[in-house]
């Protein structure tokens, strides 16, 4: 029973932050289609703006993987 909570602890880690990143990053995926189609050279900025929320997953995976270790 406890291997089994432990492992539903490590997959909430990573499940919910990683809907949240997927939630995230389509409204700044939408919100920067739209602003690269009048000002193409924001195209360095809305990358960085779409790979921010990936560092909820990364910590959601630390977070994991301190639970099962």
């Amino acid at each position: 029973m406890e291997k089994g909570l432990i492992a539903l602890a490590a997959a909430l880690a990573i499940g919910i932050p990683a809907l949240a990143t997927a939630w995230a990053q389509s409204k700044i995926g939408a919100a920067g289609g739209g602003a690269l189609a009048e000002r193409p050279e924001l195209t360095g900025t809305i990358i960085i703006l779409v790979a921010i929320p990936e560092t909820m997953v990364l910590l959601g995976f630390v977070v994991a993987y301190l639970i099962i270790s």
